[in-house]
């Protein structure tokens, strides 16, 4: 049977689009009470250990992931059929995950139009250098290059930074209008009213133990669930003449396969050429394509283990078609 384009697989997959009101307003439910019910329990278990409550932050990390799905359901139209209602359900739900609704759909439907574009990288993305592009760097660029791509600031330092303070002030949407703003302040505003109702109601430690943690945590396994959905070996780089949206859509994402509950917990979005390919199927519908078209559930597969060796892979080379470590850059190229 010959392989289907991109193109046949916009209509396949047009037919998964439309969401469920009910099953989406459950997905909601059954997300955000386990949500806040962990969150009260962390509270309540303070009086016993801070270490219990701070772990049990670190579990509600997950349920904030999934809080985080269904606000770029809504961000890509995808969760409910008004769009008012759904728009207002994403800005409350950035309050919780730190992130200006309005800002953020703006920023990942650019990271959506431009994937695996060289010519059209800076917004949405994990910054990627070209072989050429890191040789002409001078040593402090390819040392701060190098800084940049290490795990620690990549997963870890990298993502707190983002959603606790880049994510404060929409620069880099600066002279785009008045809405990106809006959307950040008002966020921003409702964030210190909650934090300080926090402080009053319980003082320093669920602040710092609880409400911090559970937003650090989620960032950074988010963050790193983004990179493995477009940082593997042999994803989708080309130039601006030879790019295709649905070709780079399918060829430069993949289906990181997760069990059960991290696939339930994450939202589907491991199935994520997919959804790069039709945006509006809601998360909910998407294992129902993988179920039924045997051809997309084993195109770009990772498992966990596989995935563990992309946060190795650092340059793009043009030449070769793939991703490169600093290594096998030095090996092949002879780059310091």
């Amino acid at each position: 049977m010959t392989p289907r384009s991109a193109r046949d697989w916009l209509k396949i997959l047009a037919q998964y689009r439309d969401p469920s009101v009910g099953r989406s307003i459950f997905e909601l439910v059954v997300t955000l009470v386990p949500f806040l019910g962990i969150w009260a329990l962390a509270w309540a278990a303070l009086s016993i250990s801070p270490w219990l409550s701070l772990a049990l932050a670190a579990v509600n990390g997950m349920f904030l992931i999934r809080l985080f799905i269904i606000q770029h359901d809504c961000g890509h139209g995808a969760y409910l059929p008004n769009r008012s209602v759904q728009d207002w359900l994403g800005r409350a739900l950035g309050v919780l995950t730190l992130t200006p609704y309005d800002v953020w759909k703006r920023t990942h439907a650019i990271h959506h139009s431009h994937h695996g574009n060289l010519d059209q990288r800076g917004i949405g993305d994990v910054t990627t250098l070209t072989v050429e592009e890191y040789r002409a760097r001078s040593p402090m660029g390819r040392l701060i290059y190098r800084i940049y791509r290490n795990p620690i600031v990549l997963f870890v330092v990298g993502p707190a930074y983002m959603f606790l303070l880049q994510h404060r002030l929409p620069v880099w949407l600066m002279r785009s209008g008045w809405r990106y703003w809006v959307s950040a302040m008002g966020t921003n505003v409702m964030i210190a009213l909650i934090v300080a109702a926090i402080w009053y109601f319980g003082g320093w430690q669920p602040v710092l133990l609880i409400w911090l943690p559970t937003g650090i945590v989620a960032a950074s396994i988010g963050v790193w669930l983004f990179y493995v959905q477009h940082q593997f070996e042999d994803t989708h780089w080309v130039n601006d003449e030879d790019w295709q949206l649905h070709h780079a859509a399918l060829e430069g994402s993949s289906h990181y396969v997760l069990p059960q509950p991290l696939r339930w917990l994450s939202g589907n979005i491991g199935i994520h050429h997919v959804h790069h390919l039709y945006s509006r199927i809601p998360f909910y519908r998407l294992p129902e394509v993988i179920r039924q078209h045997a051809e997309l559930a084993e195109a770009q597969r990772m498992t966990i283990r596989e995935s563990i060796a992309t946060a190795r892979l650092h340059l793009w080379d043009e030449a070769q078609q793939k991703l490169l470590s600093f290594r096998e850059a030095r090996m092949q190229y002879g780059l310091a």
